[in-house]
């Protein structure tokens, strides 16, 4: 099989990362460029051997790991940024061949994650004194929980991965990382870089095609999964979590609604609302889904995004002027095809200009109006850069629309008078809901999904307490 001649992705082969070690895998697969749909490289896959291997090493590596000092794993998370900074050009590059977004988003997808390495590595964990009398101290610590297992998707592998890693090793837990099988290479790269910085067994990177996922979440040696993913496939992990009672972090899908208030400049939101649905080709858990605009805007605000849509430039994210790249994988691909001969069927549709030749997962950005709710566009997670615009006659009957699935992970409200935005986004059901802004994600912010969109949060204080133990000790200062 011929894969990429370019030397930034065979400067080595790829290896499992394993205790500290670059090991091969059991087998190999290849890993598509999902613009050229051609080989990028071959990634290893691991057994299941492999895998006990990485956890057994991981809980003899836990003792020493969850001993060292704050300031030492913090010294160790700023010099693990740093290195994967350092060779941000290399991880960029295979980044896009791997994942299909743009050159430049790639890039600052490696760069925020970085931050988040460096928010974390300046998180505290304080004691928290909960009583303190002649009679009796009570505090609160925590303490790292063990081995987590963390099981990134394809979207945003990086991004994501550091979401975990950051809390998980400033608390002291050994991490196991299971990269989506289509897009695992950068992983693997930044797993070499963890295996210079990290004390043996405290990180590494197993890779599968998708069959050992829920030999990991089921492990009575994990103490912990943190999941992003689909909703569908987060239940299975919870499922396989269940038997040891497993700690467990969901952040799972989401059918994002923005409501479009009838006093909004048009002017300044349908831009906003154009990038929060598109943004890397509409594959952002937290993107805009959905859009409700009263009947007295909804002719001017479809003719605005039709108008963004026809004029976004899509191609290869190699190319300096591509704006959205291609659909990440072809099963993804196959789903967007169907739902748009739905929305042909059941509605309006327009859409911007795809590459003109024949290979890559490439999908238009898309606009869809006169279509009704119980079209599939609008009930499910469509995970691509088609949005369905929907008119309302009032506000209620909105909000009782866009709370009506069953998912509430993100929600945005969009009007020039904040206070009555901010009254009625407390009335959605979301774990989040913003207010003139959609997508605005800061590591010192939880993000936490309601009903079927996640348990758990990420992010924030409540994200960094997701990977601990609170221990509470309890003191009589009257002797024993």
């Amino acid at each position: 099989m011929s894969h990429s001649n370019d030397p930034r992705f065979h400067r080595s082969p790829f290896k499992l990362v394993i205790g500290g070690e670059l090991v091969d895998g059991a087998k190999l697969i290849d890993v598509t460029n999902p613009a050229t749909e051609q080989p990028v490289a071959a990634c290893p896959v691991a057994s299941v051997e492999q895998l006990e291997d990485a956890i057994r090493i991981a809980k003899r590596a836990f003792p020493g790991w969850s001993s060292t000092s704050l300031d030492q794993r913090r010294a160790l998370m700023r010099n693990l940024a740093g290195a994967i900074e350092d060779r941000i050009e290399l991880l960029s590059a295979l980044l896009t061949a791997e994942q299909g977004k743009p050159l430049s988003q790639a890039k600052f997808e490696i760069q925020r994650g970085c931050a988040i390495l460096r928010h974390f590595a300046e998180a505290e964990l304080p004691v928290r004194t909960l009583r303190d009398s002649e009679r009796e101290r009570i505090y609160e610590r925590r303490g790292p929980l063990g081995i987590v297992a963390a099981i990134v998707p394809w979207n945003f592998p990086i991004l994501l991965l550091m979401n975990k890693l950051g809390p998980a090793l400033l608390s002291g837990n050994c991490v196991i990382a299971k990269p989506a099988p289509t897009t695992p290479l950068t992983t693997l790269r930044i797993g070499e870089i963890c295996a210079e910085i990290l004390p043996a067994g405290v990180f590494s990177v197993i890779c599968d095609a998708n069959d050992l996922g829920a030999v990991l979440a089921s492990h009575r040696d994990i103490a912990k999964v943190a999941f992003t993913g689909s909703t569908e496939t987060g239940r299975k992990v919870f499922q396989s979590g269940a038997a040891t009672l497993k700690r467990l972090t969901l952040e799972l899908g989401g059918n994002d609604p923005a409501l479009i208030l009838d006093d909004a400049n048009l002017d300044e939101v349908a831009p906003q609302i154009f990038r929060c649905a598109m943004a890397n080709s509409g594959q952002v858990c937290m993107a805009i889904k959905r859009v409700y605009v009263p009947d007295a805007l909804h002719d001017d605000l479809c003719r605005r995004l039709a108008d963004l849509a026809a004029a976004a430039i899509v191609g290869d994210g190699t190319d300096p002027r591509t704006q959205f790249g291609p659909v990440q994988n072809s099963a993804q691909f196959e789903k967007l095809k169907v739902l748009l001969a739905d929305c042909k069927d059941r509605g309006t549709v327009a859409s911007g200009k795809v590459p003109s030749h024949s290979r890559g997962y490439f999908i238009a950005p898309t606009i869809v109006r006169d279509i009704p709710d119980d079209a599939r566009i609008v009930q499910e997670e469509q995970f691509g850069p088609i949005l369905p615009v929907l008119r309302y006659t009032s506000v209620d009957d909105a909000l009782a629309r866009m709370n009506g699935t069953e998912f509430g992970l993100g929600a945005s409200v969009w009007s020039t008078n904040v206070s009555r935005a901010a009254e009625i986004a407390e009335q959605v059901c979301s774990g989040t809901v913003w207010v003139n802004r959609h997508m605005v994600a800061d590591p010192a912010v939880p993000f936490r999904g309601a009903r079927q969109s996640g348990i758990g949060a990420e992010l924030g204080d409540a994200g960094l307490h997701e990977f601990t133990q609170a221990q509470v000790i309890n003191i009589s200062l009257r002797g024993g």
